[in-house]
């Protein structure tokens, strides 16, 4: 793990890989790159990377407007 952490450390400049599940409050845990992309944009992610897609939040146009109250808080 030390290896994967560092590597990505020497790519990035961010030490630090974060693991927790993959959804907002209230919405279901993300299972599809679709999903990954919807929640990506309606949060504030600065970065969404899907095996060799890097995506910048900065980069994308679609609407954050599409995607806030899409779900109701639990």
């Amino acid at each position: 793990y030390h290896a994967l952490i560092s590597r990505f450390y020497e790519k990035t400049g961010c030490p630090v890989i974060v693991n927790t599940s993959f959804n907002v409050r209230g919405e279901p845990i993300v299972e599809s790159p679709a999903d990954a992309f919807r929640c990506f944009m309606g949060t504030e992610l600065d970065v969404l990377v899907i095996e060799n897609c890097y995506l910048e939040k900065t980069k994308q146009t679609v609407e954050r407007s599409r995607y806030e109250g899409a779900f109701a808080l639990d």
